[in-house]
Formats: structure tokens, C-alpha cells, sequence
């Protein structure tokens, strides 16, 4: 894997010299719970700094007393912060001791086996160029349960490839969504993507659930969405969570996707400012992805049932709306079903997932493709965070990619088979 420079460079300062002894150090995660508006602003203004990225929540703006920050530390600011910190006498734990030990683990490929298109290719994390490589040769193998369709191309001009997916059986008249990748440091969703794809070929005609998925759905995944963004993880910055874009008067580089969709756009929840990581875009829809998906599903629209996006990470399974108090119509229908998922997920798995809609479970999100897909007909539509609540974050070992597709899948299996059976 060739990564540039500054990526490099914080790989291998993990190690420096303190009285002639050779200690190891690294980037780090801290878990910090403002208990004041002063400990708030302090924390804010730690997040202004380029070498500190805000895992959770997603904006500054998000950061309230007694609620936990999660913050990505730089080893040139560790001393700096862990000082500031303690004089104000703010107290922090450590979340992660060895950043980099974990970003090896997800990109090494040695780690854990070769990257083949065998059982371990999906308990590993890939580039995009072998994703792509991957796309073209189970399409290959399976052409009659799978076909590419190029939706459109990146801000970089990457190609957005759809794998559509169904049974052998008949023609289903339903059809729903799954897009992962949306944020672009956030490996597990297409890590996810690729694995259900994967796991819907081998179980057909063998689980009765998968079976009557295929047969009844037309089911559209979309491994990576944010192609740009998730390329600049692995080669420049593991912790960018926008796309790629460049807009002529901003000093910075990006937009948020998932607050880029014509739904609530830009109100309370997202950001005007193009360095801010939810700034929402000059207008809606101004981002090459965001157009791509809705255009596709605008036309999709009649068939579409039933609307996954895969993020992480947190546990939660939310529904609309993220962009107002409002309730959905449906609102108890959709409470009931994301009820039922969690409660399945935790029985055979023994993990905890959060249910609600997104502005009450979480906060405020405005321009999310859940609630644009809820908006234009799609009734059932559902944003899905995955593991864990912090303790890895967005450095989810390799070893945790399956058993988080199996508790995920669990949850997609109760909701589709509940669509399936009411509506035609």
C-alpha cells in the first residue's frame, strides 16, 4: 500500500529517544466529558486545531455539558493537550493508547492472511482499488445475481458502481437501497457492503430469510459512496470524513455528504462553513454523489420500498427524522420495527443498539439521505450505526468486521421481511 508523506511521517514518529531509551508513542484517543460551559468553549477551541479531528460527535457545535467528546490526538499536541487539560482541571481517559497500531491492523494485509476473494477477503479492510477489483469479479461470477451499473463519478471523477442484486427466481416489482461509505472514515460500512453481498450469493437457496429477500426484492448496494474521501483515508488522513470537493473562494476542502440532500437543508445541524466537517455544500445537491444517488433513485421511486444507509459508529439504529422534532407519519410503525432489530441483535449477540429517530436519538442532522428518501415516498428508511461506542471508534479492529455484519444483518433481515409483507 504506497500512503503519502504526512500519513508516513505519523506512522513512524510512534518511536522517539527519552534518556537513551527508546520509547514508544503514538497518536491517541481521548474520551472527555465537559462539565461546564467554560470546559465546553475549551474543548471547542482544541478542535480548531488541524493536528485534533472530533470523532464524536460530528460537529463542534454538538459539544454540550456531560455528554462524552471523542477526540483523535496528534502526537505533536499530546503534551500540549494532556497540560491544558489538567490545569483547567478537566478530566479525560484514554481511549486508545496506540492509534497506529490499529491503523496497521486495518490496512495490513499480513495481519491477517492475503487479500484473495476468499473467506478472509471479508474480514479484512480494503483500498478502493480492490474493492473495485472486487465488484468486477463477483459480477463475473455470479451474472445471474448480479449486475454493475455506473451511476455516476466522484468530485475526482472515481466511478460510483451500484451492485444490483436479486434472486434467480422471477422479477421482483419491490426494491430497496443500501449505500455505505457516505463518511469516509468510517471502514467498517463498505466493509460491511462487500461482506452482505457476499454472504446474500452463499446463503440463497440455503437460509429461508436471504431466500425470500432475493426473491422479493430488487436490492441496490452501493459499497462506497464517498470514493474521494475514503482514497484520502488510506493514503493522507485516516480521520477525513468529508468528500473531495473544491469550491473557487473556500479556503477549505470538502463537503459533509450526508447534509449535502435537499431535506432540511442547511438549517440548524450542519454548517455553512466549508472548513467545518458538516458544512453542507454551497446548495443542495451541489455534490457529485449526493446528485448520482438521488437521481437514481428518483427513478427508482415507484419501486423503491425500503432505504438503508450504513454508517458508524454507535450502536444505533435511527430512522427520520434527523432534520426536525417532527415525527414521522409512521413514526410508530418505524419505532416498533427498529425496536424489534435491536432487540434480536441483543438477544443472539449480546450487543447493545439504540432505536429512535435521529434529531431525538442523537441531535440535530439536516440534508441526511435517510430523511431525503423518507421524504420522496420511501416509507421505510433507516440509518444503521455500527460498531462500537468509542472504545475503537473508527479504528474498528479487522477481527470485529464479522461478528458487526452478522448483528447488522440480523436487523435488516427483521425490517425487510416486515416491508416485504406490507406493501405490494
Amino acid at each position: 500500500m504506497k500512503m503519502k508523506l504526512p500519513f508516513l511521517i505519523a506512522l513512524l514518529a510512534s518511536i522517539y529517544i527519552e534518556d537513551g531509551t527508546f520509547v514508544s508513542i503514538s497518536d491517541q484517543v481521548f474520551s472527555i466529558t465537559p462539565g461546564t460551559d467554560e470546559e465546553v468553549e475549551i474543548i471547542k477551541n482544541l478542535t480548531s486545531k488541524d493536528e485534533i479531528e472530533l470523532c464524536h460527535p460530528d460537529s463542534a457545535h454538538n459539544i454540550k455539558m456531560n455528554s462524552d467528546v471523542h477526540l483523535y490526538m496528534n502526537i505533536s499536541d499530546l503534551d500540549f493537550v494532556k497540560d491544558l487539560l489538567h490545569k483547567n482541571g478537566i478530566k479525560y481517559k484514554v481511549m486508545v493508547e496506540n492509534a497506529q497500531e490499529l491503523i496497521e491492523m486495518q490496512t495490513n494485509k499480513e495481519s491477517i492472511g492475503p487479500r484473495s476473494f476468499t473467506g478472509s477477503f471479508y474480514e479484512q479492510y480494503h483500498p478502493l482499488e480492490e474493492i473495485y477489483s472486487w465488484i468486477n469479479k463477483i459480477s463475473h461470477e455470479h451474472p445471474d445475481m448480479l449486475e454493475i451499473i455506473l451511476i455516476g463519478s466522484s468530485f475526482e471523477k472515481r466511478p460510483l458502481y451500484v451492485l444490483k442484486l436479486t434472486g434467480r427466481r422471477n422479477s421482483p416489482k419491490r426494491a430497496m437501497w443500501i449505500d455505505c461509505g457516505i463518511h469516509s472514515r468510517e471502514w467498517i460500512s463498505p466493509a460491511f457492503c462487500i461482506w452482505f453481498v457476499q454472504n446474500a450469493i452463499d446463503s440463497y437457496n440455503k437460509n429461508p430469510e436471504i431466500t425470500q429477500m432475493l426473491d422479493n426484492m430488487e436490492i441496490y448496494v452501493l459499497p462506497v459512496m464517498n470514493a474521494d474521501g475514503y482514497v484520502y483515508t488510506w493514503t493522507t488522513r485516516r480521520m477525513w470524513r468529508k468528500n473531495r470537493s473544491r469550491y473557487e473562494g473556500n479556503n477549505c476542502v470538502g463537503t459533509d455528504l450526508n447534509r449535502n440532500f435537499d431535506a432540511g437543508w442547511c438549517t440548524k445541524g450542519a454548517s455553512h462553513d466549508p472548513c467545518d466537517n458538516t458544512y453542507c455544500g454551497p446548495y443542495p445537491e451541489s455534490e457529485p454523489e449526493v446528485s448520482a444517488v438521488a437521481k437514481f433513485l428518483r427513478e427508482k421511486k415507484d419501486s423503491m420500498k425500503l432505504y438503508f444507509t450504513i454508517h458508524s459508529y454507535g450502536q444505533m439504529l435511527l430512522f427520520p427524522y434527523s432534520y426536525s422534532y417532527n415525527q414521522a407519519p409512521n413514526h410508530d410503525e418505524l419505532q416498533h420495527l427498529a425496536d424489534e432489530a435491536t432487540q434480536k441483535i441483543q438477544r443472539y449477540y449480546r450487543t447493545r443498539y439504540s432505536s429512535g429517530p435521529g434529531a431525538t436519538t442523537i441531535y440535530l442532522a439536516p440534508g441526511g439521505s435517510d430523511d431525503w428518501a423518507y421524504d420522496l415516498g420511501i416509507k421505510y428508511s433507516f440509518t444503521i450505526e455500527l460498531r462500537d461506542t468509542g472504545r475503537y471508534g473508527f479504528l474498528l479492529p479487522p477481527q470485529l468486521i464479522q461478528p458487526t455484519c452478522l448483528e447488522v444483518l440480523t436487523a435488516i433481515k427483521t425490517i425487510t421481511s416486515h416491508v416485504i409483507k406490507n406493501t405490494e
